[in-house]
């Protein structure tokens, strides 16, 4: 399976070359209850995310801050905006990764994290960096 994967991502970056995406940054979730820092009794649902953060494009990238959307089963939306992600700007040259994890608490079971990350490349251009819609869940809640 890992080597399929790998095989997965090297073709990603040849597309993205072949294609003169010079900004390109793949980024992917885990998440993870954690039933010892909730209190479900009080609507308190804690979850840990690991984020890999990947630069396929053609030139060094740094990220400069974060931009996330969090909402809950019932529709409830927080906003968090902030400078980088776990006191850190990672600087990703081309084919390089970058894994954090963090975390965030909701008032429900389920519920869904997508954003964005602001970079700057090194040839002097900014763009944003889409972070694909993920879902929390409590274990056995969604099938």
């Amino acid at each position: 399976m890992a080597a399929r994967s790998l095989q997965c991502e090297i073709d990603q970056e040849k597309r993205a070359l072949a294609s003169g995406k010079h900004h390109e940054i793949a980024v992917s979730a885990a998440t993870q209850y954690l039933p010892d820092q909730s209190d479900e009794s009080a609507g308190r649902y804690v979850f840990a995310y690991t984020i890999t953060i990947r630069n396929a494009g053609q030139v060094a990238a740094q990220l400069i801050s974060r931009h996330w959307i969090i909402t809950d089963a019932q529709g409830l939306v927080q906003e968090v905006r902030g400078l980088g992600v776990v006191g850190a700007q990672p600087l990703l040259q081309p084919g390089e990764s970058f894994e954090y994890t963090s975390g965030t608490s909701i008032a429900t079971p389920v519920g869904t994290m997508r954003g964005s990350y602001q970079m700057v490349a090194e040839d002097g251009g900014r763009f944003e960096a889409s972070i694909p819609a993920f879902t929390l869940s409590v274990p056995r809640v969604l099938h």
